[in-house]
């Protein structure tokens, strides 16, 4: 009973936590709204997708979020694109979620250990997403790097960060456009996994590749609903 309380209390907390900063920042951006609801919810959102991703990824699906009719629009999309890459690339864990699809790949299967050089077999799965990424050109693609907590925070944050890049430069090296993708290093910031143990620090390792409606995608949709 009580654990059931503290569920229900943060839960509560959690959502005011969002109404309120949502209210404060009423001039912001859909990017940036998402980014805060990602930060200040994250860990109720990540249980709504079975934690298997982090906030940066979770806020960037809801920043791009347009909802209503059109979203539902978009959501089919999606829905479609998933079931191709789930087809095409194997190796990856593909989540749907709202408006968006998070690719996620285990580090080890892109990069030997404090390593951020793509192996060999990395680059078929990067080109397989990228086949898909090229069928499906109105998206734009966020590479979130992660790690565990072995290390410092700022190493971790540095291989991060090269881990995302590496993908990023292999994606551009297989036709996808440089204005759709961009990168950012989270570090050991946002487990998903408990870091004491073996199973949870090889669950944090990881790599998602965020895809999401581009503006005319979004624009297509709000017509296609009218």
């Amino acid at each position: 009973m009580k654990n059931t309380k503290i569920k229900i209390a943060t839960l509560g907390l959690a959502i005011a936590a969002s109404a309120m900063l949502f209210q404060s920042c009423a001039t912001a951006t859909k990017t940036q709204k998402g980014a805060v609801i990602g930060a200040a919810a994250g860990g109720t959102l990540g249980a709504i997708i079975g934690k298997k991703a982090g906030n940066t990824a979770v806020g960037a699906i809801l920043g791009g979020a347009i909802g209503g009719t059109a979203g539902a629009i978009i959501g089919r999309k999606m829905d479609r694109q998933a079931e191709e890459i789930k087809n095409t690339v194997p190796n990856a864990e593909v989540i749907r979620e709202g408006e968006g699809i998070i690719v996620k790949f285990d580090s080890g299967i892109l990069f030997d250990v404090n390593q951020y050089a793509l192996k060999t077999a990395a680059r078929t799965n990067i080109e397989n997403l990228a086949t898909s990424l090229k069928n499906n050109p109105e998206t734009t693609i966020l590479v979130v790097g992660h790690t565990d907590s072995s290390g410092s925070d700022e190493y971790n944050r540095r291989l991060s960060e090269r881990r995302a890049e590496s993908v990023k430069a292999y994606a551009l090296s297989q036709g996808i456009s440089s204005n759709r993708l961009t990168t950012e290093g989270r570090g050991e910031s946002e487990p998903i996994a408990d870091n004491a143990t073996v199973d949870g620090k090889a669950q944090n390792r990881r790599v998602e590749i965020v895809i999401v409606a581009n503006e005319t995608m979004k624009q297509e949709a709000k017509t296609s609903a009218q």
